[in-house]
């Protein structure tokens, strides 16, 4: 009878404590180890018995690397068919496996959200880049802590954790040196980060970011300085670093290029590997990519080379004279990626130095989306696409030969970015580019793994469909952890993604990811068990899309394919299937549901309604010399709102110095004084410099100098009226023919100085061109909403 009770009372103690036992693996972090050691009165009464650290992973657990290129589409590497030279992804690949089926978001945010989560895009509030985020729920530019990073989750079992390069995850509004930091990598999971927070940066002249602290990059442009070698350099220091302090920890690194994005800034040498190569236009590169890609296997026999969408320029159609500018812009590229594969290589050769490449899993993913055609027709300065700045290739090259000619592409002087058709050539043979969340130009990457130690080499390509959401559920599988419930107190949200371990040993396996959704601003598809059904949404990324403002999505044409029999989305069966269709579009609507992807579109809101954009909430401002560079969306703005800037000066004899500047070479708003003369200029994206110089030099003493911007009201893109006064006095006014409607750069706000890209061109070469007087006070003021 009493062993009976004892059973009883056994059992049920079983079951109170049984969801504590459950709860230690599925609640982060873990619980404090109880210690032995007792303390008595004296040191020779006490128990001394400290803990030993346990380990939460299993035996061997590898080192991971994370490689990813920016803006690169499924046809760049030759490694896989393209004519760039990607001799470390070949490398890996050849060590390892690779992946033909492998998808982005078609968006950067979006993607690298996704990635480090693996949860879909807006399920983690990145429906689109940071920059532009607004208030829906899947378009907050926010990730969520209910949504922990495979970076905080790793580092709480035990990794080391170091992410390097482009982050584009914080808000553009909490990106200045006042923080808040908890949405900064560090707030991640990341112990160490060294790279930039937006979305692009100079490659000469970044805007680099230590941990939580703002740094000046450890050479100039003059020296040879590169962003993507110096990021590199630093994820080795860090590696050696590592290795000598705490070996017995493996690491995750996630290392980030901000190449190839655009401004394509790369030194000549690269570019000149490739002279001649694409002088016959990128039709021709499509035609030769998509042969040696079914030549090597790596297309199904059946494959068609998609044609020329609408509305893209034609190699044909662009006039000899202008053949040699498209052309260098491609070569620029080409060199740009090639470069970028080379640092990746010292990467990867570090492992080998270090002796832990063996037990290494490195993921190397060539593009976070499909090659950018958002330089539209070729450009001198990228942004202008995104401003809706209207302009003409004529006028750009007239700029160009102004400021250097075609020498000066890839050069801190221009923000150079290619012609769409390039883009289109990089996604061979799919239709669509970056931003075509429809089509698979726009979302399927080039990915090759290898672990040596746990992976066989396979050339067989996997063509399983997979998502940048399934490297987290991966790394999990292999790592035996199971996703936690709670991390840090927040109760988490489901994993979207499926673990591709299955893929590792078995090229031939059945896809066991059944259903993705895509959409970015209302680009859109969705896969499921075979099908995907997308329509290609209100933008072309290539070309004007006049009809947004008035874009509803139920008028939208869908299309329909069999991707079983049509790997390139080649062959539309809507009209042949209008059933499945329908049930394809009913689909998509449950996973937007699900995903919080509504409104559909609604990453377009800032595109529409621009005076909902990110900015600073204050309405006035007073800056002084020696503050950090503050963001472009944390500073006030002078290049596009209704403001007064009045600057109060102890001005020398024969003044020299900028007294203030925001942007970059690219475009942007600056004031300075040149042998006693003050000068304005708003720098219109290279192609529209507006000037004013002062008829006479400003006397020495006391100086308040007044800078009025009117903007005139109406569409989106509007011209503004500049006047200036010195000391009450009118020294000159001009029409800006076009303001900023979105953003001048990726740079800030700098007074006193302009330590990046020079945003004049008159003062190029001078450094940082520091003024010799004494600025008391610049004060900003808008004077109307």
């Amino acid at each position: 009878m009493m062993k009976n009770k004892i059973s009883i009372v056994l059992y049920f103690m079983a079951l109170v404590f049984m969801p504590i036992a459950i709860m230690a693996q599925e609640v982060l972090p873990f619980k404090k180890q109880k210690s032995g050691t007792k303390a008595g009165l004296t040191m020779e009464e006490s128990i001394y018995a400290p803990s030993q650290p346990k380990s939460h992973l299993p035996e061997g657990a590898p080192n991971i690397v994370i490689i990813l290129i920016d803006d690169a589409g499924p046809a760049t590497a030759s490694t896989y068919g393209g004519e760039i030279n990607t001799p470390t992804m070949s490398k890996v690949a050849n060590e390892g496996i690779s992946y033909g089926a492998f998808h982005s978001t078609a968006m950067c945010s979006p993607t690298r959200a996704s990635l480090l989560t693996g949860r879909n895009h807006t399920r983690v509030g990145n429906g689109q880049i940071s920059e532009i985020s607004n208030d829906f729920d899947g378009f907050t530019g926010l990730i969520p802590k209910t949504s922990a990073t495979m970076a905080e989750i790793l580092k709480q079992y035990g990794y080391s954790t170091a992410a390097f390069g482009k982050w584009h995850m914080t808000p553009a509004t909490e990106s200045s040196a006042a923080g808040p930091f908890d949405n900064w990598p560090t707030g991640f999971g990341f112990d160490y980060f060294y790279g930039f927070l937006g979305g692009e940066t100079s490659q000469y002249e970044p805007y680099l970011v230590k941990n939580t602290t703002y740094v000046d990059q450890p050479k100039s442009a003059e020296e040879g300085y590169h962003l993507t070698e110096d990021l590199a350099d630093n994820a080795i220091d860090w590696m050696k670093n590592h290795q000598a302090l705490a070996p017995d920890k493996p690491f995750f690194m996630y290392w980030a290029t901000g190449a190839v994005h655009g401004p394509h800034h790369i030194m000549k040498e690269w570019a000149d590997k490739y002279k001649g190569k694409f002088d016959d236009g990128w039709e021709a590169y499509r035609e030769r990519t998509y042969k040696r890609m079914m030549e090597r296997g790596l297309l199904p026999p059946n494959t068609k080379l998609t044609p020329i969408p609408a509305g893209m320029d034609r190699w044909a159609d662009i006039p000899e004279s202008q053949r040699p500018f498209q052309s260098r812009l491609m070569e620029l590229w080409a060199g740009f990626t090639e470069h970028t594969d080379y640092h990746a290589g010292r990467v990867i050769a570090e492992l080998e130095n270090l002796g832990i490449k063996e037990n290494t899993l490195v993921f190397y993913i060539m593009g976070d989306n499909g090659s950018s055609s958002e330089g539209a027709h070729g450009t001198v300065s990228e942004l202008l696409t995104q401003n809706q700045i209207p302009n003409t290739l004529e006028q750009q090259l007239e700029t160009l030969e102004k400021i250097g000619g075609i020498e000066v592409l890839g050069t801190s002087v221009t923000d150079n970015h290619y012609n769409a058709g390039w883009a289109w050539a990089g996604s061979t043979p799919y239709k669509g580019t970056k931003l075509t969340a429809s089509y698979f130009g726009g979302t399927r990457q080039a990915m090759a793994v290898s672990w040596p130690k746990k992976i066989k080499h396979d050339s067989k390509l996997r063509k399983q469909f997979h998502h940048v959401s399934d490297i987290a559920p991966t790394l999990y599988e292999i790592l035996e952890i199971t996703p936690p419930n709670v991390v840090n107190g927040y109760y988490q949200d489901p994993i979207d993604g499926v673990s591709m371990q299955y893929t590792f040993d078995n090229a031939e396996a059945e896809t066991q990811k059944k259903t993705q959704f895509f959409d970015i601003m209302g680009s859109r598809g969705i896969y499921h068990d075979g099908w995907f059904a997308s329509t290609m949404g209100p933008r072309t990324p290539w070309a004007a899309s006049p009809g947004m403002a008035t874009w509803t999505p139920d008028k939208d044409v869908w299309e329909l394919y069999n991707l079983n029999e049509d790997w390139s989305q080649a062959n539309d069966l809507a009209e042949e299937n209008p059933k499945k269709l329908q049930e394809m579009k009913d689909l998509f609507l449950v996973e937007s549901a699900k995903n919080y992807n509504m409104p559909i579109g609604g990453g377009l809101w800032v595109l529409l309604h621009p005076e909902y954009s990110l900015g600073n909430p204050a309405t006035e401002y007073n800056y002084t010399p020696g503050l950090i560079t503050i963001p472009e969306f944390s500073a006030a703005k002078i290049g596009r709102k209704h403001n007064l800037i009045t600057l109060d000066v102890d001005m020398p004899e024969n003044a020299n110095g900028v007294l203030f500047a925001l942007g970059g070479s690219g475009a942007g708003v600056t004031c300075f004084m040149m042998d006693g003369y003050l000068n304005y200029e708003y720098n219109g994206f290279i192609i529209e410099k507006t000037k004013i110089k002062s008829g006479n030099k400003l006397a020495a003493g006391a100086t308040k100098i007044e800078i009025l911007l009117e903007p005139t009201e109406g569409t989106i893109v509007v011209p503004g009226k500049v006047s200036i006064k010195v000391n009450g006095k009118n020294i000159g006014e001009a029409t800006v023919p076009h303001l900023a409607n979105l953003t001048l750069s990726t740079e800030g706000l700098e007074v006193g100085r302009d330590e990046h890209a020079p945003v004049s061109s008159d003062y190029f070469g001078k450094g940082h061109f520091p003024f010799n007087g004494t600025i008391h006070n610049m004060n900003v003021k808008y004077l109307t909403n």
